[in-house]
């Protein structure tokens, strides 16, 4: 990956000696063993730097080459496959997806109380609901009401070894919405339905679509479903805080008390060193800064990146535009705060949150800034008024434990000079 001159794209070498410091912090008072930062602005990589380990055990250290788990960062891969084949006049995005899976064909919505209580869904759940969150699915570690303990109890996301994509769909099925489809939104196993979708649609399984139709384009040589054998030492360890760990518990912990990393996973005998049978659009796959930092790059030149062209100007436009009804940002749409991020002022494109009022976001970002994240904390973000992106990675299990993301957003911001 080349490197420019900070000040060539409009970046203050002095200003970004900030990011490095903060980055050095985080290991210094122990919320993180290793991670790294990069910074991109009009096609040129202007700032990647690293610190820290990737195994606390061994001391090895973070490098640009380190392999993580992207987990929800797989969610926009999958989405923009999915638009790709859109652009191939393989569905509309108001197609009911029981077109495609036909056990989605009488969905019903529970209505509170016992889990028996439903009623049929006022409308289909639409593709497009699939992709903005907006389906009435939602993941079993929210533990907010019967459903999600209904996706817990089958074992939806923890399911057999055994089972494949196809199979898992048609046992999500049979639980009932947590909402009518477009009503609400709810982060959810949405992408996981998308990426079988994009089975239905390709005729190919998602890792050999992946793989054929983005990867290989795009030059992502270390992104996928699992580590092959001759880079497992590059996969780094992942990290829960000793106090508090657990989706969604870490958050009600005080910051002076959340010092200290347990291991969740390493390389040896992870479960990412084998293929998966279940390969989960959602959150499945493995990359690098360098892959992540090249898809990032396509996206915001508008669907291509050396001479490349996956998607239309147009589709990436069509993305990143607020869907949510009649304008609404998530909080208005039922969901206040997700992870440790409020949702004022962030409506939800078509696989990444958008930003459509920074003032009420209570953060400096563009209007159309779009992003997401994965569990264990990494992030990324793309800001075409700027012509800007940022990437996050590290492996610290949930993401919730520290204000990582908004931090950061202040010091890149910072750094921008011209």
């Amino acid at each position: 990956m080349n490197i420019v001159q900070p000040e060539s794209i409009g970046l203050s070498s002095k200003r970004l000696t900030r990011i490095s410091g903060w980055l050095e912090q985080q290991m210094e008072e122990g919320r993180l063993a290793g991670g790294s930062v990069l910074i991109g602005r009009r096609g040129q990589v202007g700032y990647f730097e690293t610190a820290g380990v990737a195994d606390l055990d061994t001391g090895e250290a973070f490098s640009r080459e380190a392999i993580v788990r992207a987990y929800s960062m797989t969610k926009p891969i999958v989405t923009a496959a999915a638009m790709m084949l859109y652009e191939e006049g393989c569905f509309q995005l108001d197609h009911p997806i029981s077109t495609y899976l036909p056990e989605f064909t009488s969905p019903e919505v529970w209505t509170g109380g016992e889990l028996s209580n439903t009623v049929p869904a006022e409308s289909p759940i639409a593709v497009w609901h699939i992709m903005s969150h907006t389906s009435g699915l939602t993941y079993g570690f929210m533990q907010a009401n019967v459903v999600d303990a209904e996706y817990r109890a089958r074992g939806i996301e923890q399911p057999s070894p055994n089972i494949n994509l196809e199979e898992w769909v048609k046992a999500l099925s049979e639980i009932p919405l947590i909402c009518h489809p477009g009503s609400e939104w709810n982060y959810s196993v949405s992408t996981d339905v998308l990426g079988r979708l994009v089975e239905v649609w390709s005729g190919m399984s998602l890792d050999v679509f992946l793989e054929e139709r983005i990867f290989k384009p795009l030059g992502m040589v270390d992104t996928g479903f699992f580590v092959r054998a001759e880079n497992k030492e590059r996969l780094s360890a992942m990290y829960g805080p000793k106090v508090g760990a657990g989706m969604g518990g870490v958050g009600q912990v005080p910051l002076s008390e959340r010092g200290g990393l347990k291991l969740l996973d390493k390389a040896e005998g992870s479960r990412y060193l084998a293929p998966a049978n279940l390969l989960s659009g959602g959150g499945g796959l493995v990359s690098t800064m360098e892959d992540y930092s090249r898809f990032c790059q396509m996206m915001l030149n508008g669907g291509e990146l050396d001479g490349e062209r996956l998607l239309a100007p147009s589709t990436i436009k069509h993305m990143r535009s607020n869907h949510l009804p009649d304008g609404k940002d998530m909080s208005q749409m039922g969901q206040p705060v997700w992870s440790e991020t409020s949702y004022e002022g962030i409506g939800f494109g078509l696989g990444f949150a958008v930003v459509i009022d920074p003032i009420k976001a209570a953060i400096v970002a563009s209007p159309g800034e779009h992003h997401w994240g994965g569990a264990a904390s990494t992030f990324f973000w793309l800001d075409p008024v700027e012509d800007l992106w940022a990437i996050f990675l590290t492996q610290l299990l949930p993401s919730s434990t520290y204000p990582f993301r908004r931090e950061l957003r202040t010091l890149v911001y910072q750094a921008v000079v011209d």
